[in-house]
């Protein structure tokens, strides 16, 4: 009852409503798009392929259920990601870049219009590539050399889903409640679970499995959300300084540093590794080799031994690489001696930047490992229970993992709303 009280009380506000009715109104108009298909779709063999291929349900996962039906929004806002991580790595490693990234406000616009940019390449890149999977796959006939005008016409329909999408997402992010991009993956995800929850049902007849499920489900969102709010904080204490005739500082505060400090970035980067060998080896058409073979047995089969080590692998490593380009300690430690602040304990400067680098690397383990886990928990069930219908696990994978992260920081941010305004709000 106090959650509905709570959930109430935040429309009696009147820009907080306008905001959550526009949020609402943006989502609907992408669940529209992604129930447009492409002209010339087989749907019949497009629904077979994604059935026998649990590669391409975790892609559909990222496009936010437009890959699934072959939408005019197919590629979701795949390539804005992989624009944003893109530059997000260029930012530390070209010096002018990085004076760009703090210049305040200008600075952060100049990036975004260079992300804008970039994934207009992408998109088309990407474009390219599933269409080409599904024209040998026998979806898109039509696609290819021999048909220019189909294939343009895909190719551009493709690339200005993704920017419509891409729009839809600053719109909300602008006028609206929470991340636009994360928003709009997350609404995808709510979409598919009421057809994926009735997939399993009509797979799974075992009462005992299904039970399991819902007890592993529950689990795994309790560790979820436990690691989520996971942080480690470092006490700073800030000396006192006159400055003209006042006095400045002598307070004490923490930096806290998120054991998940990536969020599920590694898991788009290693699915989307995973990714290239399918596609390869589509692309070879009907050829054999020992590398097929080996790709096809070991590489592309989920359930594969060496699928799941490679799979969680890939997610500690880019876990430990993403956190390593997007969190300096040596930038920290500059900031904090700049203002006078210290760690208790830990001289200021390169004392405090190798400290804060040591309980940096030592978090991020956990924070890896949580995050491999969990991606690859549906595969050890998969292997466990000998399964061919490893996209019907709905409590387990990036998909909880995304709702569960997007719905905390979306609450958060309502939570933080309705405190300005004297609510009680939805966190206690």
């Amino acid at each position: 009852m106090k959650a509905i009280e709570t959930f109430r009380d935040s429309f009696k506000a009147r820009d907080l409503r306008n905001k959550l009715l526009f949020t609402l109104g943006m989502l609907v108009v992408f669940r529209f798009l992604a129930h447009v298909p492409l002209p010339g779709v087989n749907q019949e063999q497009l629904s077979a392929v994604l059935n026998s291929n649990a590669l391409l349900s975790l892609l559909d996962l990222f496009s936010g259920g437009g890959l699934a039906r072959l939408s005019i929004v197919a590629l979701g806002v795949n390539p804005y990601i992989n624009a944003s991580i893109i530059m997000t790595l260029l930012n530390q490693t070209i010096p002018a870049l990085e004076r760009l990234s703090k210049e305040g406000e200008y600075g952060r616009n100049k990036i975004n219009q260079y992300t804008r940019i970039l994934t207009v390449p992408l998109s088309l890149l990407q474009g390219i590539g599933v269409a080409v999977f599904m024209q040998r796959s026998g979806v898109l006939p039509e696609f290819g050399p021999q048909n220019w005008g189909v294939t343009i016409s895909v190719l551009a329909t493709f690339t200005a889903g993704t920017l419509v999408l891409m729009w839809l997402g600053e719109l909300i992010s602008e006028k609206g409640i929470g991340n636009g991009i994360s928003v709009i993956i997350f609404a995808g995800i709510v979409g598919r679970l009421p057809q994926t929850i009735g997939q399993t049902f009509e797979v799974q007849t075992n009462f005992l499995a299904l039970g399991l499920y819902i007890l592993i489900g529950i689990g795994v969102i309790a560790a979820i959300i436990f690691i989520q709010e996971g942080q480690r904080r470092i006490p700073v204490q800030y000396a006192k300084r006159m400055v003209g005739r006042r006095m400045y500082g002598g307070t004490s505060t923490y930096l806290p540093l998120k054991v998940n400090q990536a969020g599920v970035i590694p898991v788009i980067f290693a699915s989307s590794l995973l990714y290239l060998p399918q596609l390869l080896t589509q692309l070879q058409g009907d050829e054999t080799g020992p590398i097929r073979l080996f790709f096809e047995n070991y590489i592309i089969d989920q359930s594969s031994p060496v699928h799941i080590a490679v799979y969680f692998a890939l997610i500690v490593f880019f876990t430990y690489f993403y956190v390593s380009i997007t969190f300096n300690p040596e930038d920290r430690a500059d900031d904090m001696k700049r203002y006078g602040g210290f760690i208790p304990g830990i001289r200021p400067g390169r004392p405090t930047a190798e400290y804060l680098q040591f309980v940096l690397s030592r978090i991020t383990l956990p924070g890896s490992l949580y995050l491999g886990t969990v991606a690859v928990l549906p595969n050890l069930l998969l292997a466990v229970t000998d399964s061919n219908n490893n996209q019907n696990f709905p409590f387990g994978g990036t998909a909880v993992l995304i709702m569960v992260g997007v719905g905390l920081e979306t609450v958060k941010q309502i939570e933080n709303q309705l405190r300005m305004r004297n609510y009680e709000g939805f966190l206690r």
